[in-house]
């Protein structure tokens, strides 16, 4: 049996913590912005490390697991 948990927590946080996608901080106008659809280095920067964060969090402290089938 496969462990789908970091498969699945991984793509889920990918898309969400797209820059632009649904929010982008900072933003260029403002600090945090909703669905502008632009990026800049700094705001990969930053999602890049949320992404780390929340990925360790669930990964390594909570310990999320998805066994699949038979």
């Amino acid at each position: 049996m496969a462990d789908w948990g970091p498969v699945f927590i991984s793509l889920v946080l990918f898309i969400l913590l797209s820059p632009g996608l649904l929010f982008q901080i900072p933003g260029k106008n403002r600090f945090i912005e909703f669905g502008n659809f632009q990026t800049s280095g700094v705001s990969i920067l930053i999602h890049a490390l949320i992404f780390f964060a929340l990925i360790a969090i669930f990964l390594i402290a909570i310990g999320v697991h998805m066994f699949m089938g038979p």
